[in-house]
Protein backbone atom coordinates (compact mmCIF):
# COMPACT_ATOMS: atom_id res chain seq x y z
CA UNK A 1 0.00 0.00 0.00
CA UNK A 2 1.08 3.58 -0.51
CA UNK A 3 0.61 6.53 1.59
CA UNK A 4 -0.02 10.22 0.99
CA UNK A 5 0.12 12.82 3.84
CA UNK A 6 -1.44 16.05 2.74
CA UNK A 7 -2.65 19.22 3.49
CA UNK A 8 -5.68 20.82 2.21
CA UNK A 9 -6.87 25.07 2.47
CA UNK A 10 -10.60 25.20 2.96
CA UNK A 11 -11.17 28.99 2.13
CA UNK A 12 -14.88 30.02 2.19
CA UNK A 13 -15.39 33.72 1.66
CA UNK A 14 -18.71 35.84 1.08
CA UNK A 15 -20.56 32.00 0.26
CA UNK A 16 -17.80 31.22 -2.55
CA UNK A 17 -15.18 28.40 -1.85
CA UNK A 18 -11.52 28.76 -3.43
CA UNK A 19 -11.39 25.88 -5.71
CA UNK A 20 -8.45 24.64 -7.92
CA UNK A 21 -9.24 22.36 -11.40
CA UNK A 22 -6.51 19.54 -10.82
CA UNK A 23 -5.83 17.87 -14.51
CA UNK A 24 -3.99 14.58 -14.57
CA UNK A 25 -1.36 13.47 -16.77
CA UNK A 26 -4.13 11.41 -19.17
CA UNK A 27 -6.16 14.73 -19.22
CA UNK A 28 -8.56 13.58 -16.27
CA UNK A 29 -9.64 16.97 -14.96
CA UNK A 30 -11.08 17.33 -11.38
CA UNK A 31 -11.85 20.55 -8.89
CA UNK A 32 -10.35 19.74 -5.77
CA UNK A 33 -9.38 21.89 -2.29
CA UNK A 34 -6.12 23.73 -2.95
CA UNK A 35 -3.68 21.45 -1.37
CA UNK A 36 -1.24 18.35 -1.68
CA UNK A 37 1.19 16.66 -0.31
CA UNK A 38 3.95 17.22 2.96
CA UNK A 39 7.41 17.20 1.60
CA UNK A 40 10.21 15.56 3.10
CA UNK A 41 10.38 16.96 7.11
CA UNK A 42 7.62 19.96 6.20
CA UNK A 43 4.84 20.70 8.53
CA UNK A 44 1.52 20.43 7.34
CA UNK A 45 1.20 23.91 8.60
CA UNK A 46 3.42 25.33 6.08
CA UNK A 47 2.58 22.52 3.42
CA UNK A 48 -0.66 24.19 2.66
CA UNK A 49 0.12 27.57 2.51
CA UNK A 50 2.84 26.92 -0.27
CA UNK A 51 0.38 25.04 -1.59
CA UNK A 52 -2.20 27.85 -1.96
CA UNK A 53 0.31 30.04 -2.75
CA UNK A 54 2.13 27.39 -6.05
CA UNK A 55 -1.50 26.53 -7.33
CA UNK A 56 -3.59 30.05 -6.65
CA UNK A 57 -1.35 32.87 -6.70
CA UNK A 58 -2.80 33.61 -3.71
CA UNK A 59 -1.30 34.53 -0.51
CA UNK A 60 -3.14 32.92 2.88
CA UNK A 61 -2.91 32.13 6.87
CA UNK A 62 -4.14 29.67 8.67
CA UNK A 63 -7.05 30.54 10.92
CA UNK A 64 -7.53 26.66 12.26
CA UNK A 65 -7.41 23.32 12.09
CA UNK A 66 -10.35 22.13 10.71
CA UNK A 67 -9.68 17.77 11.06
CA UNK A 68 -8.08 14.95 9.36
CA UNK A 69 -9.63 12.71 6.78
CA UNK A 70 -8.16 9.15 6.07
CA UNK A 71 -8.97 7.32 3.12
CA UNK A 72 -8.07 4.05 0.92
CA UNK A 73 -8.59 4.17 -2.74
CA UNK A 74 -8.36 0.89 -4.08
CA UNK A 75 -6.05 -0.34 -6.62
CA UNK A 76 -7.77 -0.88 -10.00
CA UNK A 77 -9.51 3.16 -8.94
CA UNK A 78 -5.98 4.73 -8.87
CA UNK A 79 -4.87 6.81 -11.78
CA UNK A 80 -1.33 4.78 -12.10
CA UNK A 81 -2.50 1.54 -13.65
CA UNK A 82 -0.50 -1.23 -11.93
CA UNK A 83 0.15 1.17 -8.63
CA UNK A 84 -1.08 -0.56 -5.20
CA UNK A 85 -3.69 0.78 -2.97
CA UNK A 86 -3.30 4.32 -1.50
CA UNK A 87 -3.90 5.34 1.95
CA UNK A 88 -4.03 9.04 1.74
CA UNK A 89 -3.93 11.15 5.09
CA UNK A 90 -5.32 14.55 4.78
CA UNK A 91 -5.58 17.59 6.72
CA UNK A 92 -7.69 20.08 6.31
CA UNK A 93 -7.13 24.14 7.63
CA UNK A 94 -9.66 27.03 7.59
CA UNK A 95 -7.80 29.39 5.89
CA UNK A 96 -8.34 33.00 4.81
CA UNK A 97 -6.29 34.98 1.81
CA UNK A 98 -4.83 37.86 2.51
CA UNK A 99 -2.96 39.18 -0.93
CA UNK A 100 -2.15 37.68 -4.51
CA UNK A 101 -3.86 37.49 -7.57
CA UNK A 102 -5.55 34.48 -8.25
CA UNK A 103 -3.69 32.78 -11.41
CA UNK A 104 -3.48 29.25 -12.87
CA UNK A 105 -0.25 26.95 -11.34
CA UNK A 106 2.93 27.96 -13.74
CA UNK A 107 4.04 24.76 -15.03
CA UNK A 108 2.34 22.80 -12.70
CA UNK A 109 -0.70 20.20 -12.24
CA UNK A 110 -3.77 22.89 -11.47
CA UNK A 111 -5.08 24.60 -14.55
CA UNK A 112 -7.35 26.95 -12.83
CA UNK A 113 -8.18 28.62 -9.51
CA UNK A 114 -11.86 30.19 -9.38
CA UNK A 115 -13.80 30.77 -6.22
CA UNK A 116 -17.52 28.97 -6.60
CA UNK A 117 -20.74 29.95 -4.94
CA UNK A 118 -21.07 26.63 -2.30
CA UNK A 119 -24.02 25.72 -3.68
CA UNK A 120 -22.88 25.43 -7.08
CA UNK A 121 -20.28 23.22 -5.62
CA UNK A 122 -22.81 19.96 -6.17
CA UNK A 123 -22.66 20.38 -9.79
CA UNK A 124 -19.17 20.01 -10.41
CA UNK A 125 -17.35 16.69 -11.39
CA UNK A 126 -14.90 17.47 -7.95
CA UNK A 127 -12.61 15.21 -5.51
CA UNK A 128 -14.26 13.99 -2.69
CA UNK A 129 -11.44 16.16 -0.60
CA UNK A 130 -13.91 18.81 -1.57
CA UNK A 131 -16.97 17.72 0.31
CA UNK A 132 -15.23 16.42 3.51
CA UNK A 133 -13.79 20.03 3.39
CA UNK A 134 -17.17 21.58 3.33
CA UNK A 135 -18.25 19.44 5.91
CA UNK A 136 -15.44 19.74 7.95
CA UNK A 137 -15.81 23.85 8.03
CA UNK A 138 -19.77 23.37 8.09
CA UNK A 139 -19.99 21.36 11.22
CA UNK A 140 -16.86 22.18 13.46
CA UNK A 141 -17.06 18.48 14.85
CA UNK A 142 -15.14 18.71 18.68
CA UNK A 143 -13.06 15.30 17.33
CA UNK A 144 -12.13 16.81 13.81
CA UNK A 145 -13.73 13.99 12.22
CA UNK A 146 -16.41 13.73 9.60
CA UNK A 147 -18.02 10.30 7.89
CA UNK A 148 -16.79 9.26 4.67
CA UNK A 149 -17.81 10.72 1.44
CA UNK A 150 -19.14 7.86 -1.10
CA UNK A 151 -17.42 8.29 -4.40
CA UNK A 152 -19.40 7.54 -7.28
CA UNK A 153 -21.01 10.11 -10.51
CA UNK A 154 -20.08 13.59 -9.80
CA UNK A 155 -17.42 12.60 -6.98
CA UNK A 156 -13.98 10.94 -7.42
CA UNK A 157 -11.40 10.11 -5.53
Amino acid sequence: MDRRLAAYAVCIENGRVLLALAVSPDGDRTWTLPGGGVEHAEDPFDTVIREVAEETGLEAVVERLLGVDSRVVPAGERRLPGAPELQNVGVFYGVRVTGGRLRPEPNGDTAASVWTPVAEVARLRRSSLVDIGLDLARTLPPSGHVGPVPVGGLVQH
